[in-house]
C-alpha cells in the first residue's frame, strides 16, 4: 500500500469530523522566507541539521506550502494556515503540529496535552522513527487542507 493511501486511511479513521473551529491564520507567509534561512544558519550542529531536515519535509508537503518565522521558529503553512513547525532547544528538537491533537498517531510519537497542539521530541543520539514522523507531517498537511476547504 502506498504511503499516501495509508495516510488517507489514517486520516479518514482519525479525522472523521474535522472540528469546525475557526482556523488560526498568520499574516506574512511566503513561499520561501529568508528569515528562516537565517534561523537555520544560527542553529548549527546536529540539532540544527535535524530541524532543517524535518522542515524540508514540511516544505515538500505540497505546492501551496508557505512559511514564516513565528514566535522565533520556522512555521510551515497551507497558505496562511499553519500546520507544522520546528524548534531547537538545549537538549532536543521539537517537530510540532498546530492540530496535532487530532492526528492519528499509531506509533505514539506525539507529546503534549494542549487542546490542539502536539509535538515530537527528537534527541541527539536517538534514532527517530522517520517513517512515522513523515506520516505525521503528511497527515498534518492533509488535515489543514481539509480544514481550509471545509471550514
Amino acid at each position: 500500500m502506498s504511503r499516501s493511501v495509508m495516510n488517507q486511511r489514517l486520516l479518514n479513521a482519525g479525522l472523521r469530523s474535522a472540528k469546525t473551529t475557526e482556523l488560526l491564520r498568520f499574516d506574512g507567509a511566503v513561499e520561501r522566507d529568508p528569515a528562516i534561512e537565517v534561523w537555520m544558519i544560527g542553529h548549527g550542529g546536529e540539532m540544527g541539521a535535524t530541524a532543517r531536515q524535518w522542515f524540508e519535509v514540511m516544505r515538500k508537503s505540497g505546492d501551496e506550502v508557505r512559511e514564516l518565522l513565528h514566535d522565533g521558529c520556522p512555521v510551515a503553512c497551507l497558505g496562511d494556515a499553519p500546520f507544522g513547525y520546528v524548534n531547537v532547544f538545549t537538549s532536543h528538537v521539537n517537530v510540532g503540529f498546530f492540530h496535532g491533537a487530532s492526528l492519528p498517531d499509531p506509533a505514539r510519537l506525539l507529546q503534549g496535552t494542549g487542546k490542539f497542539m502536539r509535538h515530537v521530541k527528537l534527541r541527539p543520539g536517538t534514532a527517530a522513527n522517520s517513517a512515522a514522523l513523515t506520516g505525521l507531517i503528511d497527515a498534518a498537511y492533509s488535515d489543514i487542507k481539509a480544514r481550509a476547504e471545509n471550514g
